[in-house]
């Protein structure tokens, strides 16, 4: 079927199910809805007629296309599976937007597994979340993986099967896995990361720094992976050098760790995974005498709240939370009603917010 014919069909089954021609009116005329889409009248028959072989409509000659589905579902139950809540801003965008949009979609969201705030508790208790949602025979479940626990990526292995195994559509939301699964069947909606990692790279570039290191914690998450490979190849690109030597490890509060970082005054940018490593490292900087905008410059990732008022205001990339809510809850409905829809993985840009911590004094 073409892929025109396709989506019309779709989306007039997505309108009876939700009630936007309800059980018993007649559907436009063929020719209404040719012009309305810009298709011939044969391609809208024959949309006609694959809803009435589902069920759908019950078509009469002389009278019309009456809708004889009264089956329509107006409320789905979806499971929140995102423990980085109590850590991150972004999720706490993310987590207000779905609540605006279960309210205007008549979702039914649970919320036990977006609570979570200490990562030791969120280890012990997500697993819990996850057996109590599928218990409930929840639609569909939204998922952002665990990170910065030492067994993180076997937990989330583990939910990632458990979920899949009970046939529960599965969205994941800013991480994915790090243990590549063998089955497919679920959806990502996450940052560009390759993307967001070149361009801050370039950001750093162009202000002058012919030095660039990357810095994280250990047990991130795999989009922090593919952000280092973004600033890998846009710092080779510019003919910069970037090796192991660049990329840092470890806890931004021991100040020894610090101390080895290799900086060249004048010259030398840091990436930091997010803002939070960015905030703390600021600190440890400053303890080993490193000067901020004179020594070195120094942004992050999430545009956290605080980003602004540190001692240095902290630049940093702006994701785009909001749409990556609705992204998500889109992606879930379309596979609570259609299973075998192709997976698909959505990357989206956000922008860089200059600060003063991105500028040289010269």
């Amino acid at each position: 079927m073409r892929r025109k014919q396709l989506n019309i069909l779709e989306s007039l089954e997505e309108g009876i199910i939700t009630g936007v021609y309800k059980n018993g009116t007649l559907l436009p005329s063929e020719d209404t809805l040719a012009k309305q889409y810009a298709v011939s009248r044969p391609t809208i028959a024959k949309v006609y007629n694959q809803l009435q072989h589902k069920g759908y409509i019950k078509k009469t000659r002389g009278y019309g296309s009456q809708v004889i589905h009264n089956n329509a579902r107006s409320t789905y139950t979806i499971g929140l599976l995102l423990p980085g809540s109590g850590e991150s801003e972004i999720f706490t965008i993310i987590n207000d937007q779905i609540l605006k949009l279960s309210k205007k979609n008549h979702l039914n969201c649970l919320w036990e597994g977006a609570t979570v705030s200490n990562a030791e508790i969120r280890r012990t208790q997500i697993e819990h979340y996850c057996e109590h949602y599928i218990s409930q025979k929840v639609d569909a479940i939204l998922f952002s993986p665990l990170e910065r626990l030492p067994d993180a990526d076997e937990i989330n292995l583990r939910i990632f099967n458990k979920i899949i195994d009970a046939d529960i559509p599965l969205i994941l939301i800013d991480r994915g896995i790090k243990t590549q699964p063998d089955v497919g069947g679920y959806d990502i909606i996450w940052l560009d990361n390759l993307s967001a990692g070149g361009a801050m790279a370039r950001h750093l570039i162009k202000n002058g720094c012919e030095t660039i290191h990357f810095f994280y914690r250990p047990n991130s998450a795999n989009s922090v992976d593919i952000r280092l490979s973004g600033i890998r190849d846009t710092v080779l690109k510019h003919h910069l050098k970037f090796t192991e030597e660049n990329i840092y490890c470890g806890d931004p509060s021991d100040l020894n760790f610090i101390k080895t970082i290799k900086i060249v005054p004048g010259k030398t940018g840091i990436i930091c995974a997010n803002d939070s490593t960015a905030a703390v490292l600021l600190s440890s900087l400053e303890k080993a005498n490193i000067k901020i905008t004179s020594d070195c410059l120094i942004c992050g990732y999430d545009n956290m709240k605080y980003s602004q008022y540190l001692k240095y205001p902290l630049t940093s990339y702006l994701q785009p939370c909001e749409e990556m809510a609705n992204i998500s809850v889109e992606l879930a409905i379309r596979r609570i009603k259609n299973k075998h829809h192709i997976p698909m993985i959505v990357n989206v840009n956000g922008k860089i917010i200059e600060r003063e911590s991105t500028m040289f004094n010269r």
